[in-house]
C-alpha cells in the first residue's frame, strides 16, 4: 500500500516549496499531502491564533482526505505542530518524522529557556527584512555564513508577523512531555550539524521520551539551506524505511 503522508512546513516556505524535493526523490512511492499553516490563511495572523487551531485544522485536513491514520512529517515550526499533534492525537499516527523543530512542546529545560529568551529579546522591535535577517542568523552556529535573503515572493510579507505569532503560541501551549512516552509509533528525528547547538539538545530530549526513535545528523546542513539539501535522496530513503515500519506496526495490531 502506498504510504499516505501529511507534510507541514515551517514558518517561511510553503509546503509545496519545502517538500518539493522530497516528492521528487520519492518518485511516486508515497503520496504526499501538503498542509500549509493556519497562521498564514489570511493577510495577518488570526487574533486568537493558537497551537490548538493548527491541531484542529490538521485533523480536519486528514478527515477530508479520508485518512483515519497517516504518516506525519514536520519541519521547524511545522515540526512543533507535528509534535504537539503526536502527543494530543497519537491514535491518528502511523509514524512521525521531524526535522529541526522550532521548539519541543512542554516545560523547557534551562538550556531551551535561555535560547527562547535570547531569540525573543533579539527579535523584539524588529520588522520586515531586519526581523528575517536576525531570525536566520540567530539559529546558526557561530561562524556559519547566513544564506542570502530570498528574492521577493508572494506571501513573504506575512512572515515576520506570522513567525512572531507562532513563537507566542508555542510558548503559551500547555503540554506534558510525558505524553510522548505513550506514543507507540516509530519516530524519525533529523538535524543539521551547522544549525545552532540547541538542535542537538532538542533531539536528545525527544529521544529520551519516545520509545521507538531513530536520529540522523546531516553534514554541512543548517536550518536554512535550500530544501533539496535537507530532503535529499538519503533523507527520502530514511523516511521510506520509517513509513514501512509504521505500516508493519499497524498490520501487527490487526
Amino acid at each position: 500500500m502506498t504510504p499516505q503522508v501529511i507534510c507541514i512546513p515551517g514558518s517561511v516556505a510553503p509546503a509545496a516549496q519545502r517538500y518539493g524535493p522530497l516528492k521528487a526523490n520519492l518518485d511516486g512511492r508515497a503520496e504526499l499531502h501538503m498542509k500549509d499553516l493556519e497562521v498564514y490563511r489570511g493577510d495577518s495572523p488570526p487574533p486568537d491564533y493558537s497551537v490548538d487551531m493548527e491541531i484542529e485544522a490538521l485533523e480536519r485536513f486528514a478527515d477530508a482526505l479520508g485518512l483515519n491514520r497517516f504518516n506525519l512529517v514536520g519541519y521547524s515550526g511545522g515540526g512543533f505542530i507535528a509534535l504537539a499533534f503526536a502527543g494530543i492525537r497519537p491514535e491518528r499516527l502511523l509514524s512521525l518524522a521531524v526535522f529541526e523543530p522550532a521548539m519541543v512542546p512542554g516545560s523547557m529545560t534551562p538550556e531551551e529557556q535561555a535560547m527562547a529568551d535570547a531569540l525573543s529579546t533579539q527579535l523584539d522591535g524588529l520588522h520586515g527584512a531586519q526581523f528575517m535577517s536576525a531570525f536566520v542568523r540567530l539559529q546558526l552556529k557561530a561562524g556559519v555564513q547566513p544564506p542570502p535573503p530570498p528574492p521577493p515572493a508572494p506571501g513573504m510579507e506575512k512572515r515576520p508577523a506570522g513567525i512572531a505569532a507562532m513563537m507566542r503560541a508555542f510558548l503559551a501551549f500547555p503540554f506534558d512531555r510525558d505524553r510522548f512516552r505513550e506514543c507507540g509509533f516509530p519516530v524519525y528525528l533529523g538535524y543539521g550539524d551547522l544549525t545552532d547547538e540547541i538542535e542537538a539538545a532538542k533531539v536528545a530530549i525527544l529521544a529520551s521520551l519516545f520509545a521507538d526513535v531513530r536520529i540522523q545528523r546531516f553534514a554541512e546542513v543548517h536550518h536554512f539551506v535550500p530544501p533539496e539539501r535537507i530532503y535529499s535522496p538519503a533523507h527520502a530513503r530514511a523516511l521510506e524505511e520509517l513509513w514501512a515500519r509504521g505500516s508493519a506496526s499497524e498490520l501487527a495490531l490487526q
